[in-house]
């Protein structure tokens, strides 16, 4: 799997199909996002602000009353590409190995290197 930990992605495919106040479907395809954690033997990833869903939670010492919960929840890897700076859109990925980087991430389109955040 190419998508890392605080990686820029963009979503290729909607995930949720929640309506707003007026009735309209609200789109999730399109929007850029950050990779909060990666999954590789799932072959998922959790997105940052994208596919909420309601965890229902006993009370405890931090949340007394207990109640319902937003969460988050892992969006399958194959719906999301990789975010190129140079291209400014989502793009497929190879890898290369060089001699003096080791394993490099390539876009597809333009060659550049996509690096690697920490």
């Amino acid at each position: 799997m190419v998508v890392r930990k605080n990686d820029t992605v963009v979503l290729i495919k909607d995930i949720t199909s929640c309506k707003n106040a007026e009735g309209s479907i609200i789109s999730d395809k399109g929007q850029r996002t950050r990779v909060l954690a990666a999954f590789p033997v799932e072959k998922k990833v959790l997105l940052q602000h994208t596919n909420y869903r309601w965890k229902h939670v006993r009370p405890d010492r931090d949340n007394p009353r207990g109640g319902r919960v937003q969460r988050e929840v892992k969006v399958d890897a194959t719906n999301v590409l990789l975010w190129c700076e140079k291209c400014q859109r989502g793009v497929r990925v190879r890898a290369e190995r060089r001699p003096d980087e080791g394993k490099v991430r390539l876009c597809a389109k333009c060659n550049s290197v996509i690096p690697v955040v920490l």
